[in-house]
């Protein structure tokens, strides 16, 4: 009975996230018994001269070992996915899907030219950024220390990386490429003489959006047999 509700919760979870945090997670319980993170990292050379291309997506996917980094990523990573997607997302799978794409490629050129060897921490800042600058007059509570409206959200996990003893360069790349995103798709379109720029292909919108029906079509009706 415990399974089924499980099960149910499970397929409750938009598709998006669902396929998302998913992968992180068996990419890490793969790292435990069948492959090691040496062969997931982001590697340019082995990707162009060794087509080791999986990597392109594996360094998005590995949070590192089972711990309380893992645990913290893969909270923040499914909270705000779910959030976006159910939110400002809602109905519109194939432009959530076009901006993880854009994000994870905007986060691979700069991965090159930083060394960064996983980039799934920077993309949960991301939507987190994305998240926060969307719900501008939200205030919300940050594990019972701080109070405090969301946009300042990110900054307060970079900071958190930092007590921590990590690096920031990884939080502040989810920063950067976010305010991209969102500057391109929120702010940009709607300054004199602006633009959208941020276009979804239609074979995205052809594979996870639904067709809407015509609400003019009129069946032919049936011949009587």
């Amino acid at each position: 009975m415990a399974q089924r509700g499980l099960a149910a919760e499970f397929w409750q979870v938009p598709a998006v996230t669902r396929a998302y945090t998913s992968a992180c997670v068996l990419t890490t319980a793969a790292v435990l018994e069948l492959i090691t993170p040496f062969q997931l990292y982001f590697n340019p050379e082995l990707i162009f001269r060794k087509f080791q291309v999986w990597r392109l997506v594996t360094a998005f996917l590995f949070f590192g070992p089972l711990g309380f980094s893992f645990f913290f990523n893969l909270l923040f990573l499914y909270r705000y996915c779910r959030m976006l997607e159910e939110g400002s997302f809602r109905g519109r799978t194939a432009d959530f899907v076009y901006m993880f794409l854009f994000g994870g490629a905007l986060m691979t050129l700069f991965g090159l030219l930083a060394s960064l060897f996983f980039l799934g921490q920077a993309f949960t800042v991301m939507l987190v950024y994305v998240w926060s600058r969307r719900n501008p007059s939200l205030r919300m509570n940050f594990f019972g220390l701080l109070n405090l409206q969301a946009p300042f959200l990110p900054w307060v996990l970079l900071a958190f990386s930092l007590l921590l003893g990590n690096s920031i360069l990884v939080d502040l790349l989810g920063i950067a490429v976010g305010h991209i995103y969102y500057f391109l798709e929120d702010v940009f379109p709607y300054q004199p003489g602006g633009k959208k720029l941020l276009l979804t292909p239609g074979f995205l919108k052809l594979i996870f959006d639904p067709r809407e029906e015509d609400p003019d079509y009129n069946p032919l009706p049936e011949e009587p047999r």
